[in-house]
C-alpha cells in the first residue's frame, strides 16, 4: 500500500505546484474520512508515477480549508500545476476516484 503524505499550510503550495495532485481535505473526527483512508491508499498505489494524493487535516490547516471553501469533509480537490481543476465531496469508490484524478 502507498503511504499518503500529510501536507499543511507551510508546504501546501509547493506540494501542488507541479503535476497532478489530489488533496484529501479531512479531519480525524470524521467517520467518512476514515472510510476513505484505505480507498485513497489503493488509488495512490494505482496512479503512482502519474499523479499523487496527499492529505490535509482541516483542523490543523484551517486557513487552507477556508481558502478553498471546504465546508464538508471529506472533500478531495484535484490540482493541475497548482490550479484547481475538479473536486468531489463525500465518500467515493476507488474506480470513480481514480478516473477523476487521471482525467485531468
Amino acid at each position: 500500500m502507498a503511504n499518503l503524505t500529510d501536507v499543511n499550510e507551510s508546504n501546501f503550495d509547493e506540494t501542488i505546484a507541479s503535476g497532478t495532485t489530489a488533496v484529501d481535505f479531512s479531519a480525524e473526527w470524521c467517520g467518512p474520512c476514515r472510510m476513505m483512508g484505505p480507498i485513497l491508499e489503493e488509488v495512490a498505489k494505482d496512479i503512482e508515477g502519474k499523479a499523487k494524493i496527499v492529505k490535509l487535516d482541516i483542523d490543523e490547516s484551517q486557513n487552507k480549508a477556508l481558502e478553498y471553501q471546504v465546508t464538508s469533509v471529506p472533500t478531495i480537490i484535484i490540482f493541475k500545476d497548482g490550479k484547481e481543476v475538479d473536486r468531489t465531496v463525500g465518500v467515493q469508490d476507488a474506480e470513480t476516484l481514480k478516473k477523476l484524478i487521471l482525467s485531468v
